[in-house]
């Protein structure tokens, strides 16, 4: 009995990996397309978002059954039900890529209001921010998963930069309106898979040390 319940165990980590590497790859591929102007790509990202829904049903669908067959205890029991809300901000990651293409395929249509060079950065650091959290989780690494809410801080501070920028544009030009709120847009998309990120990371510590870092205080 034992030695199914961890088969079941690795078989739920694996799917999560999975689910974890399809939602990078979206956040990848709709910033690709967004600088390389790929509406092919853009559509791309959109239609597999529905492998990625199906994947959080099927995992959390595991879950489910192993807390009510095996009713597991300490850090499995945690492992368990942090999943469930760890593939619920994949599955947001993933909503935010999707987002990100749509905003392409619009863009896509107008002439291209400026060099693209903050909002690649910015996704850089929201991707890295992403697989960390995922490594901090195999490598059962909670210094490492602690880390990454210092990293959102520079992903806020690139967000207000875009912002600022773009507001200028449109002040100095009413036509460049449409063009840059859809790139102000895309920064509020990479604020919030970083901001996803982050709760990962709280949900990787919560996993190996037992303690809620997000409302450390309201903890008995």
């Amino acid at each position: 009995m034992e030695r199914q319940f961890d088969q079941e165990l690795n078989i739920l980590k694996e799917d999560l990996l999975k689910m974890a590497s399809l939602a990078e790859d979206a956040i990848a591929k709709s910033i690709k397309a967004l600088v390389e102007r790929d509406s092919t790509l853009a559509q791309e990202v959109i239609d597999r978002d529905r492998e990625i829904n199906l994947l959080e049903i099927e995992i959390n669908n595991q879950c489910l059954k192993l807390l009510a067959l095996k009713q597991p205890m300490a850090v499995d029991l945690r492992f368990i039900t942090s999943t469930m809300k760890i593939v619920s901000h994949l599955e947001r990651i993933a909503d935010q890529a999707v987002n990100i293409s749509q905003r392409t395929l619009e863009l896509i249509k107008q002439p291209l209001l400026k060099p693209l060079i903050d909002i690649p950065r910015m996704a850089k650091l929201a991707q890295e921010m992403v697989i960390t959290s995922i490594d901090s989780l195999v490598n059962k690494d909670s210094l490492l998963a602690k880390r990454i809410g210092g990293r959102d801080n520079l992903v806020d501070d690139l967000n207000d930069q875009i912002f600022r920028e773009l507001l200028t544009y449109m002040i100095e030009d009413p036509r460049t309106i449409k063009r840059a709120i859809e790139l102000i847009l895309v920064g509020r998309h990479l604020e919030r898979i970083a901001d996803l990120a982050t709760n990962i990371s709280e949900e990787v510590v919560f996993i190996l040390n037992g303690k809620n870092i997000k409302h450390p205080n309201q903890e008995k």
